[in-house]
């Protein structure tokens, strides 16, 4: 059968791998950080609270608010020499990293964020563009939440709805108690404590946090945070007393996960705790909640209660341990295409 004149060329037979993480704004700017707030706080997996309720808070304070302070919490981790977010260079530089482990294969990589640019749209659109039949489509969340793994896969899904040609499609399964990256958290901490000048009597591991309510919907967030720091501590030996779970960047009046880890470091510090660490397992690469909120916030709220010695230990980032990680599950979840 000959084709139609002027038919386009199709590429086909391709794999292709889609990291996704959260999102960033484009710039620091009120205009740029009220584009990024409207999309993330409009997202009815963040915020399932009646729309009725929440608009009128939205729009009418929030977006009025918000993106002033943002900006200016953005501004003082920003990358100034690419002139964008730490999460974004991370990001890009995990795909670049996981194509140079995977150059033999023939996948493709590429990489997205759910609010904000690159989106994922625009990236399915590129990868489809380059030949591949099918993808996968990688959240970058160790621990499952329907505000986070679960909005993903509903944004990369509702593109596919517009698709007449629509590729295969596999998505990343939570890999909490997965034993590479339980090692990878493990080799991190030990790693970073052998750096520093004192023995943290206290090592936090801080999860984002979520209301409360979702998980008494049945959200396995809480489980898999859990299960994590269950194996850590076992790997690296150590007590629960030693290695403790809490739950941070807690927003709105609602009762959210507790324990907090602000008020936890605010505890520990008025107890008579001097030298503390805290890591941050559910970010697989830092950003203004590891930076700014962990190192900037609780280093001073720690210290002006009375402790003295902190340490922010760095998320896996694009280190060795962390690429590891993630071309573990990516080769795992890509058994029978290549």
């Amino acid at each position: 059968m000959s084709l139609p004149p002027n038919h386009p060329i199709v590429s086909h037979g391709k794999v292709g791998v889609l990291l996704v993480n959260l999102g960033t704004p484009d710039g620091t700017d009120r205009r740029s950080m009220r584009r990024y707030l409207e999309e993330f706080l409009s997202d009815r997996r963040v915020i399932e609270t009646s729309r009725l309720i929440w608009y009128p808070v939205l729009y009418g304070i929030i977006l009025n608010t918000r993106p002033q302070k943002k900006g200016r919490d953005y501004d003082t981790i920003w990358n100034r020499e690419l002139n964008e977010s730490p999460l974004r260079t991370y990001t890009r530089s995990q795909a670049e990293k996981l194509a140079a482990r995977l150059g033999s294969s023939g996948v493709i990589i590429d990489w997205a964020m759910r609010y904000g640019n690159p989106s994922i749209a625009s990236r399915l659109d590129v990868l489809q563009a380059a030949g591949c039949e099918r993808i996968l489509i990688y959240p970058l969340y160790p621990q499952y939440a329907a505000a986070t793994t679960a909005t993903v896969n509903d944004k990369a899904f509702a593109h596919l709805l517009t698709k007449r040609w629509q590729p295969a499609v596999r998505t990343v399964p939570p890999y909490h108690d997965d034993p590479v990256y339980i090692d990878a958290l493990a080799r991190s901490v030990e790693a970073h404590l052998a750096t520093l000048s004192f023995e943290p009597e206290v090592v936090l591991a801080s999860f984002h946090g979520i209301p409360k309510s979702y998980f008494e919907k049945g959200d396995p967030y809480y489980c898999h945070c859990q299960k994590t720091g269950r194996l850590l501590r076992e790997r690296l030996g150590w007590s629960e007393d030693r290695l403790r779970i809490t739950f941070q960047s807690r927003f709105g009046p609602e009762e959210w996960l507790q324990p907090y880890t602000d008020k936890t470091v605010e505890g520990l510090a008025r107890s008579g705790i001097k030298s503390i660490a805290v890591m941050t397992p559910g970010f697989v690469a830092d950003c203004l909640e590891t930076i700014e909120e962990i190192g900037v916030e609780n280093a001073d709220i720690f210290r002006a209660n009375g402790g003295v010695n902190f340490a922010r230990i760095p998320c896996l980032n694009d280190g060795d341990d962390g690429m590891n990680v993630i071309e573990h599950v990516v080769r795992r979840e890509l058994q029978g295409w290549i």
